[in-house]
């Protein structure tokens, strides 16, 4: 046996509590960048641990051998025993609970993203909001106009009105007034985040993001004390779609990063909608282009959006 596999049995040793499968999957999430196809194969053609075991020990014939080489290349060096460390103790210090598909509250809806499914997920909050079985996404443009700031809070808390959960990324802008109107009807709201659930972003939601916290969930494929990265940010934007049943874009440029979470959406066969905004409106311009293309509904109003 040597040191590395024995480093992970160490690691079980200190982590009993935690299931094999668990705290490997705690280790992948530590390793590797979300969406790693290349990790999500290896773990799916034999289990976490086994797929751990074999990058450490340097061999597996479950994907491709040069496909293997590369993945191995990326995280071997990134394997710690201190990060694990440093992911657990940062999580209990937070509050933060490590949720994987062995848990009650794992959001299976993401599975249907295959090989790029996370491999774990870290939650501050209620992780039974996760679960709620009729959940959906409302995103837009962070510089959101006064016109379209309103028709999200309309519409948010008309769904939360109809037992709908609000998923977001909490950024500045439409996802950000969409938290808020969840939270100001007594709804239940998720946000999903590009780096540590300990780490806040954008810092000017430091006090929405607590508040989620207390009344929602605020969920991360990466352990406590990530960054956010532009590859992170395009990531948890797939989470976003997949955990929810519809997304509905109220405001996007002609290049927003909604319309990133729109083409997921529509990749996983979900219902998208988006708002129309007045034609000479530039924060409308990526709304109208997804109507006009077929990719999305057109939607004016709660009803609307509760029929995606």
């Amino acid at each position: 046996m040597n040191e590395t596999t024995t480093t992970f049995d160490q690691l079980q040793e200190q982590h009993h509590a935690v299931s094999r499968d668990s705290l490997a999957r705690a280790i992948w999430s530590t390793i590797i960048e979300p969406g790693d196809q290349d990790a999500g194969e290896l773990i799916a053609n034999s289990s976490a641990a086994e797929a751990l075991e074999a990058v450490l020990n340097g061999g597996s014939d479950s994907i491709d051998e040069e496909r293997f080489r590369s993945l191995r290349e990326r995280v071997f060096t990134k394997f710690s025993g201190g990060a694990v460390e440093m992911a657990f103790r940062s999580a209990a210090r937070f509050g933060a609970e490590l949720i994987t598909p062995e848990h009650p509250h794992w959001p299976t809806r993401i599975n249907d993203l295959g090989n790029s499914a996370p491999v774990a997920l870290w939650v501050r909050g209620n992780t039974e909001f996760l679960v709620d079985e009729v959940s959906t996404a409302i995103v837009g443009a962070r510089a959101a106009t006064g016109y379209g700031e309103h028709v999200t809070m309309e519409i948010a808390a008309g769904l939360v009105g109809r037992g709908h959960t609000i998923v977001s990324g909490a950024a500045y802008g439409i996802d950000g007034m969409a938290h808020r109107a969840a939270l100001a009807s007594s709804g239940h709201t998720v946000a999903y985040l590009a780096g540590g659930v300990d780490r806040f972003y954008p810092n000017g939601h430091d006090a929405l993001l607590s508040r989620i916290v207390e009344m929602g969930a605020v969920v991360s494929e990466l352990p406590c004390g990530s960054a956010p990265t532009k590859w992170r940010f395009l990531m948890r934007n797939r989470l976003i779609a997949a955990s929810t049943k519809a997304t509905l874009v109220v405001e996007a440029g002609w290049r927003s990063g909604s319309l990133n979470v729109a083409g997921h959406a529509v990749a996983m066969g979900r219902s998208v909608g988006a708002v129309p905004g007045p034609v000479t409106s530039a924060a409308s311009a990526g709304c109208h282009r997804l109507i006009r293309d077929g990719a999305a509904i057109l939607v004016t109003n709660t009803d609307e959006a509760a029929e995606l």
